[in-house]
């Protein structure tokens, strides 16, 4: 009796974590194709997470019960699933911790007084939760308290050069350009988030500032109140590939 416990214990267990599996899997992947709202993507992976707790107790159960048995079987089924469990938590913990590390904003630029403004993209945002005007002295110092590093780059070389490599890099990192002005030096751009695909637009600003050139550079998700450093993340990917490029330095301002 103990043994068939045991060995149906250890395989609700294992099978209610592969359905946990594509229930997290489902959450992003249906979110990202536009089979359901990001609200729905968000209820799925809530109560993922709350299944998740139901499953520890299951697992943990039939490994106890694989104990008192003494059945080799049953004990390794239990241990792979919690293997399994591991894995599979390891995504939204992660990102639940990295909600906790970043202040709950989604505006970021390297420019906090005069933050580069978004044309070309606003009737793509028609309609999304967050707004593109920026939220002022309250957002700005959420932000230098968050991300302290983020600032503007400078380089010895003339807005035009500096505007064709800032284009370039864009394109290599895989955002969509949805407009490019030379002659204004603005350039606007949409990412999308790994898990969710969340669609996220960035502008970029380069301007003539004294004999170089200064680029400034926003990302603004269209919706949630955090971006668990998503928009962080991408300006610094930016600037490290811009950086990479054959674009003299221009030494930082005093």
């Amino acid at each position: 009796m103990l043994v068939r416990a045991a060995s149906l214990t250890a395989r609700v267990g294992l099978a209610l974590t592969v359905v946990g599996a594509l229930s997290l899997l489902l959450s992003g992947v249906g979110t990202r194709w536009d089979w359901w709202d990001y609200r729905t993507g968000f209820l799925i992976l809530r109560w993922t997470l709350y299944g998740g707790v139901a499953i520890i107790v299951v697992a943990v159960a039939g490994l106890i019960l694989g104990l008192l048995a003494r059945t080799g079987r049953s004990l390794l089924v239990s241990l792979v699933t919690l293997v399994l469990l591991a894995a599979v938590a390891a995504v939204p913990v992660g990102a639940l911790r990295s909600a906790g590390r970043v202040p709950p904003i989604h505006d970021i630029t390297t420019d906090l007084d005069d933050p580069p403004r978004f044309v070309a993209v606003l009737p793509l945002r028609q309609g999304a939760p967050n707004t593109a005007e920026y939220a002022g002295a309250a957002l700005a110092a959420q932000q230098r308290a968050g991300y302290p590093g983020l600032a503007p780059m400078r380089f010895a070389a003339p807005p035009d050069q500096v505007f064709t490599r800032a284009v370039e890099v864009a394109r290599g990192l895989g955002w969509q350009i949805v407009a490019a002005v030379p002659a204004e030096g603005r350039l606007e751009a949409t990412d999308r988030t790994r898990w969710f695909g969340f669609r996220d637009d960035v502008v970029v600003r380069v301007a003539a500032e004294g004999t170089g050139t200064r680029v400034d550079v926003r990302s603004v998700s269209r919706v949630g109140r955090s971006d668990l450093g998503t928009n962080a993340r991408r300006i610094r990917r930016f600037e490290e590939a811009l950086e990479r490029t054959d674009l003299p330095k221009a030494p930082a301002p005093k």
